[in-house]
Order: structure tokens, then sequence, then C-alpha cells
């Protein structure tokens, strides 16, 4: 096949191109290649059809060259030879072949139909180029990571696969004025997206869409309105850290920096910190983190692995009170919480030796503590550095649980809940 019957793929430098076999392929049988370049022709050539369709094409032989009649030809599809029966002579010089039912081309760039001499010899080549109509492009989505750039992706849509090259383009302009731009750096995070590097303006809404061409047709999405400020996102928390709180065994400290992002351009942030143990794909997720950097983790299992992640989202950006977008979680770090010196083969808690008379309530309490702080005040220092001073004055005391009377409400001594808020 010639290189100008190439169709869309050649409109695209951006476009990967297709496999090489089956393009070489289609070149070689389109009418230039071999020895009988001149002598022979299919009808139709490169035809483009949609799934289901029948193909009725002709090979015609000019001139007499040896072997090149119409009962000496036959026909190949992809090189495998095609069965006869699908072929009739139709006089001396013109075999026909009726195809029905067709199925999506096996390469985007064209399935290979070829007529041959008696010989094997090429005669003339055809590429078929069977497919269907792009889809609307579904689910755009773009974001910020620096208020200059965006970078947008998309769903080609409900199928998706065409069988034939379809270009896509994404098209952005502002939403009161100006003229249409398109999109220049595909596939920077995917087969289906875009990056737009520059020359973007604040403080003003862009229209955005995606149009999709192929063979057979085109399809716009659906505009989307945005302004850059509200779909800001940061790279992911970098240097996350987990360590050991002391010996506590239900407990891990997590820490991590600031996207650089937030320094260069004055945001504020919140993060979320999501965790799982070694042997679970199931995470857990703490929300009220708020804008710290680091956090305590409590009501952990001791001697067990843990896999922490954290990531940030940018708000008050221009004092705007939209927040931005989620960033992407940071690599997993790990840390084990310490083995509980109190654990028996099975696992649970012993009670307290007759020696120990204060030792048991107190450690009781603790724990009773780190429950209702894991509920009500899962990251904040404050409620932390209350812990501290509480177990302090509990380690100091020697009190029992029922004496703790400036701990505990007095109606609820033997609950031992946790200090009221």
């Amino acid at each position: 096949m010639p290189a100008g019957r190439r169709g869309p793929a050649a409109q695209s430098a951006r476009r990967p191109p297709p496999l090489l076999p089956l393009l070489l392929l289609c070149v070689l049988g389109a009418p230039q290649a071999g020895s009988g370049a001149d002598t022979a022709v299919i009808s139709p050539q490169d035809p483009t059809l949609l799934i289901g369709s029948s193909l009725l094409a002709t090979c015609s032989v000019h001139g007499d060259p040896p072997g090149a009649t119409a009962e000496g030809l036959y026909w190949t599809l992809n090189g495998r030879r095609l069965p006869p029966e699908l072929s009739r002579v139709l006089n001396a010089s013109t075999l026909a072949l009726a195809l029905a039912n067709l199925n999506g081309s096996r390469q985007q760039s064209g399935d290979n139909l070829v007529c041959h001499a008696r010989d094997g010899s090429i005669l003339a080549g055809s590429c078929l180029y069977v497919g269907l109509p792009p889809e609307k492009p579904v689910n755009i989505s773009c974001w910020s990571k620096n208020m200059k750039d965006l970078t947008c992706r998309w769903t080609p849509g409900a199928h998706g696969e065409t069988f034939l090259h379809t270009n896509y383009s994404l098209k952005y302009k502002l939403r009161w004025y100006g003229q249409d731009n398109t999109c220049e750096e595909y596939h920077t995070v995917g087969p289906h997206s875009c990056h737009i590097p520059k020359d973007l303006a604040l403080f003003t809404p862009y229209e955005i869409w995606v149009e999709a061409t192929n063979r057979l047709g085109s399809a716009r999405s659906d505009v989307l309105t945005l302004d850059i400020l509200d779909v800001v996102t940061t790279d992911p928390p970098p240097d996350v850290h987990v360590s050991r709180v002391g010996g506590l065994e239900d407990q891990l400290s997590v820490r991590w920096v600031s996207p650089p992002a937030l320094k260069d351009f004055l945001f504020q942030a919140k993060y979320q910190i999501r965790y799982r143990v070694e042997d679970s794909v199931d995470w857990k997720v703490v929300d009220d983190v708020s804008n710290q950097t680091s956090c305590r983790l409590a009501g952990l299992k001791p001697g067990t692995v843990y896999f922490v992640q954290v990531r940030c989202n940018p708000f008050g950006i221009y004092g705007s009170k939209k927040a931005g977008i989620w960033s992407e979680w940071s690599h997993p770090t790990a840390a084990s919480t310490p083995r509980s010196e109190r654990s028996g083969p099975g696992g649970g808690a012993c009670e307290p030796r007759g020696g120990e008379p204060s030792s048991g309530p107190v450690r009781r309490e603790l724990k009773q503590f780190l429950g209702w702080l894991k509920k009500h005040a899962y990251c904040s220092n404050l409620s932390f550095r209350l812990y501290d001073q509480w177990r302090a004055w509990m380690q100091k005391s020697h009190k029992t649980r029922n004496q703790d009377e400036g701990i505990l409400p007095s109606g609820r001594r033997g609950t031992a809940r946790g200090p009221a808020r």
C-alpha cells in the first residue's frame, strides 16, 4: 500500500506507529510490489468497512504474463491462503472474491488482501480497514501541579475498541473569548492523556473537550468547564518515616515533609494517612490529620508490621475556599510495633501478678485512654500532650482506677473509658 494511503495513521507523528510486519506486508501487497507491479489491480483498493459488512473484490490481470490468468490466481488474507470456494472466475483475466460478515481488523494499519499468480508471486494488494466509528470520549479529568500547566486524561468511550487507528485531540479555549487551541504533548500519563505545559490564565474558566476521528467518522465529548485554581494538586509528600513510640506496643509515629509546591506557591494543605497490616490488602484511612506533618497511630496490634502511606490536598490557594485534588499516595513505608511482653502463646493479655498491685490498673488505664484517643483525637498534638501528662501523673501516683477522680468523672469510675472532653 502506498504511504499516502495510510489515512489517519499518517496525520500525527505523535501516535505510536503500527506494528512493522503487517505495515510492510501492506506495502509489499500494493500494486507496485514485485515483477507484476503493472500487470494486475485489485478493486476496491484499500476499502474501509463496518464490522459485519460484506466485500466483493476483484483481481484483474493486464497483459499476458506467464501463468497470470484468472484460473491460475488465488487470494491470501494476512498471509493465509483463502479457500478456493470464496473465489470465482468472472472472465479469463478477472478473479472475484466474496467475503461476508467481516470481523474487525487485526491491526489498526489494516488487513492485507493479496492477489497471487499461480507460482505464488504477488500481483496486487489492498489493505482492508474493518472497524467501527469512534465513540464519544467520556470521563475527562484534569489537574495542575504548578498553576501554569494542565494535564488531562479521558476514556475513549463505553467500549473504546474501534479496530481502526483513531486519532484523539484535546481542545481547549477560554470560556468567554479566545480561539480553540490543540494540546500537543500526548501520552504523558497514559494512552489517553495530554499535557498543556504553559501559557494558561488564572481566574478565568476554560472549556476543554476531546475529539475522536478515524476512517469511519468522528465524535466529540461533552465540554468540561474548569478553573485552574480548582484543580491544583501536588506530588505525594516525600520522606515519609514511620517509627516506634518508645516501648509502646500499640503505637507508631508517622512523619513526612510537605511537597515542594506548597512552599513555592504558599499553599496550605491537609493530609490523609492510610495504613494496613503486612498480610492484608485492606487499608484503614485516617482523615483528621489536618495540616500537620506528623501523626501518631494508636490502637495497633503489638508485634505487627504495618505499611503506611500519606497523601496531600492543597487548599487556600489565593484565598480560595475550595480544596484542590488529592495527590497520589506516597510509596509505602513499613515499620513494626514492639512485641507485647504480656502476651502468651495465644496472644492474650496476662493478668497482673499479685506482687504488682498498681502495674495492672495503670496499664489498663493507659490502654483505655489510648482507645479514647483513637476515637476522639487521633492525630491531635494537644491530645498527645494531654496523654503524656496523664501518663506521668498515673505512674507517679500509683492509684487504682477507682481512685482516679481527677481523670474519671465520679459517675463513670467503673467504666474507665477515658477523660471527658
